[in-house]
């Protein structure tokens, strides 16, 4: 076992089996029924309750447990307001009606809070329509190479592709003064597949909430941007926090669209701009003229992070935290309490462990989030108010959020990649009964041959490995490992189950129930078991391993690639500025030989320089060296027993356990300082999705060269400081 000698290997494999005998999906069940069972946004009672339950069900387990409270600028909608005025009127529904055979859905009608997007601006605006497909900076291209402007307008989106909050943000950019965000069926809907309650997508009255929080410059409570929103906290005033939307934002369903898109005129929309509405999609401007009225409640808010402790016996100071978060929109079985029900699993069991006289050799940590939907403020909050302290002690932070039938889902710090692996190596899949990783690998293959239909079938894989292990992907954000990798830089997982539950189309809607759960998420909660011992697995390995299970080379050999990666996009740049200038000299050449012929000159763009990739290349090159002799210098540990006194096993730990953070730079990323970590970061206009190398990346990307080169060498700066804690701790285990 990675990280353990042949004796150690033995009795954790024990461990496991027994951790393993404690699991039962009668829990996930019984949990998940009770947490679902009334409205769960952040600030209702229910979710104060399911807080509350937390703690008492962690302190029976014997863990020692506390709720630690902050105080967040929060909204609440108390007016809304969306009605077309021209060329016909139409006030939409904004309303979720009850579905036959979901018990809840007739609750949220009652004591719901209406559909509406967080920390979106008040307004009463009224504006000419424009459809501009999903609101990204290519879809405005589009529209301004149509000569079509969104100035004063109210733009009407789709959602996909990005986060909502860059959509308000672009939309605003643009000088629109509205912006609606609709769930269009070719996304989520009937185009999909049968809409609930005969299936699990969206039907046509469904919205999405949401939060249109920008949380691309930086995540959490916007008033308290790098500190813990305690009750006494510095804070901005309102009009400081550059995170709120600047215009008011309004989700809305289908069926409140169809009409706005079914009066728009002008240009026919691009085929990849037509949904699956029974219209024609036009982009306008008008003649669909709309009244927008928001109108929110925003005050300090209290959210609860239920936060228990397991005192390590032998490296009380090393930190494994494990965390999922607890508040949902509405009702939020699927998103996040499947996850929830699944972490607690986990803590029982390991809370039985310890009971029967096992103590984990680090301190273990489990955390219940607050507020993760309007912008994973809990988490951020916590983290961000226990930042030195987490510095000194984090080795790992493992997270979950959703969790359903399906395919291992695997992402995080690529240093843990065999680790991730081999974990997944020992999880028998409930379907098929081969572990999860064989499962991956097969579904893997299976998608790369769907993407390359010309592939032989039989012959080796191109992209997915045959055997060995399974690359994991990179994190962006998105929910609440954000603030401890991208932010403070400590070593993270995201690991749960989708792919086969027929349930999207639901997501931050009333009819994400739990008896939608049972028919289309994961009716057996065999795959809550798989969650809880797959994590339970990390937990507990990473817990009790003797030195911390990395293996550099998987970190290394995937910074190579991103690096590549950056030389083909400075090439394709460059490329490109060549052409543009061989376009310029040809219609100057043709313009001189005939003047009277009318030919357009290309716009000239700012020519490229020479980027000087030398320092991250060298850099990059000494990471592969350091990596292949840490690695080396591991196995003729492992292969020596692990023999060490505890005082140098102290010192190798601490360097591995905070080499993470040498990836970070305080200075951060350009324009979003709380953003720190070189190698990861969610995209500036790409939402959850990630930008690996991402200050060279995004610079080289906007044509911002000088950027580019001072980040070549702030990454390769950081690289290199990589490298020096790496030697220092192979030296540890040579000494």
């Amino acid at each position: 076992m990675f990280g353990f000698n042949a004796g150690q290997s033995s009795t954790e494999q024990s461990l496991e089996k027994r951790f393993d005998g404690k699991l039962d999906a009668r829990d996930l069940r019984g949990w998940l029924q009770q947490m679902s069972s009334a409205p769960n946004h952040v600030g209702s009672p229910h979710n104060r309750k399911n807080a509350e339950f937390l703690l008492e069900q962690f302190r029976k387990w014997g863990w020692d447990s506390t709720i630690e409270t902050f105080y967040i600028w929060y909204p609440q909608p108390v007016r809304q307001l969306l009605e077309m005025t021209a060329p016909h009127r139409y006030t939409a529904r904004l309303h979720e009606p009850r579905v036959t055979g979901d018990r809840t859905s007739g609750e949220a009608t009652r004591t719901a809070l209406p559909p509406f997007g967080a920390y979106g601006a008040d307004g009463d605006v009224t504006g000419t329509l424009v459809y501009g497909n999903y609101g990204m900076p290519a879809d405005y291209a589009e529209l301004d190479r149509r000569g079509i402007s969104v100035k004063g307008s109210i733009v009407l989106s789709r959602y996909g592709e990005d986060w909502r909050g860059i959509k308000a943000r672009l939309a605003y950019e643009h000088g629109a003064i509205g912006c609606i965000v609709y769930s269009d069926p070719h996304e989520d809907g009937y185009f999909r597949g049968d809409v609930y309650p005969t299936g699990g997508w969206r039907p046509a009255n469904g919205v999405q909430r949401g939060s249109f929080l920008d949380t691309s410059i930086y995540p959490g409570d916007p008033l308290t941007p790098g500190e813990g929103a305690t009750e006494q906290a510095k804070r901005l005033s309102p009009d400081q926090a550059i995170t709120i939307a600047k215009i008011p934002v309004l989700p809305i369903s289908y069926a409140d669209a169809t009409p706005l898109l079914a009066a728009l005129q002008g240009p026919v929309a691009p085929l990849g701009w037509q949904g699956a509405v029974p219209v024609t999609y036009h982009l306008g401007p008008g003649p669909a003229k709309v009244h927008l009225i928001v109108h929110l409640d925003w005050k300090l808010t209290p959210i609860y992070d239920v936060i228990a402790r397991i005192q390590g016996a032998v490296a009380a100071d090393e930190w494994v935290i494990r965390g999922n978060h607890h508040d949902g929109w509405v009702f939020g079985a699927l998103d996040p309490l499947a996850g929830t029900a699944a972490l607690m699993e986990e803590a029982k069991a390991i809370g039985a462990l310890v009971k029967s006289g096992w103590r984990p050799r680090r301190t273990l940590i489990y955390a219940s989030w607050d507020a993760e939907e309007p912008g994973w403020i809990g988490s951020t909050e916590w983290a961000e108010a226990h930042a030195e302290e987490l510095k000194r002690h984090a080795v790992l932070y493992v997270n979950s959020d959703i969790n359903a039938r399906g395919f291992l889902v695997a992402g995080g710090s690529h240093s843990l990649q065999h680790f991730v692996n081999e974990v997944a190596s020992g999880i028998r899949d409930p379907e098929t009964g081969t572990s999860v990783q064989e499962r991956l690998r097969a579904q893997l293959r299976v998608d790369e041959l769907r993407n390359n239909p010309a592939a032989d079938p039989n012959a080796a894989p191109k992209t997915v490995p045959a055997a060995g292990d399974l690359p994991i992907a990179a994190l962006g954000s998105g929910t609440d490992f954000t603030a401890f990798l991208d932010h403070l830089g400590i070593a993270t997982l995201d690991l749960y189950y989708a792919g086969e539950d027929d349930n999207e189309g639901i997501w931050h809607s009333i009819y994400d129930s739990f008896d939608n759960y049972v028919r289309f998420g994961d009716p057996t909660f065999e795959y809550g078991i798989a969650e809880a011992q797959t994590v339970g697995h990390v937990v507990l390995r990473m817990a009790n391993a003797p030195v911390l299970p990395l293996r550099l080379a998987d970190f290394a050999n995937t910074v190579k690639g991103y690096l590549s990666e950056l030389h083909r996009l400075a090439d394709v740049k460059r490329r490109h500025a060549l052409n543009v200038s061989t376009l310029i000299d040809t219609h100057a050449f043709a313009l001189a030989a005939d003047p009277q012929r009318p030919v357009t000159a290309p716009k000239r763009e700012t020519e490229v320089p020479e980027l000087d990739f030398l320092p991250l290349d060298n850099a990059v090159d000494h990471l592969q060296r350091t990596a292949r002799d840490y690695d080396a210098a591991f196995t003729h540990f492992a292969a020596e027993g692990f023999a060490i006194d505890d005082a140098r096993l102290a010192q190798l730990n601490a360097l591995l356990g905070t080499l993470e953070q040498a990836l970070t730079d305080s200075r951060g990323l350009p324009g979003r300082q709380w953003f720190r970590h070189l190698i990861y970061a969610p995209g500036m206009n790409t939402g959850y999705a990630v930008k690996t190398l991402p200050g060279v990346r995004e610079a080289i990307e906007a044509g911002r060269w000088a950027e580019a080169n001072e980040y070549l060498a702030i990454t390769a700066q950081a690289i290199l400081k990589y490298c020096d804690q790496a030697d220092q701790a192979t030296q540890q285990l040579y000494r």
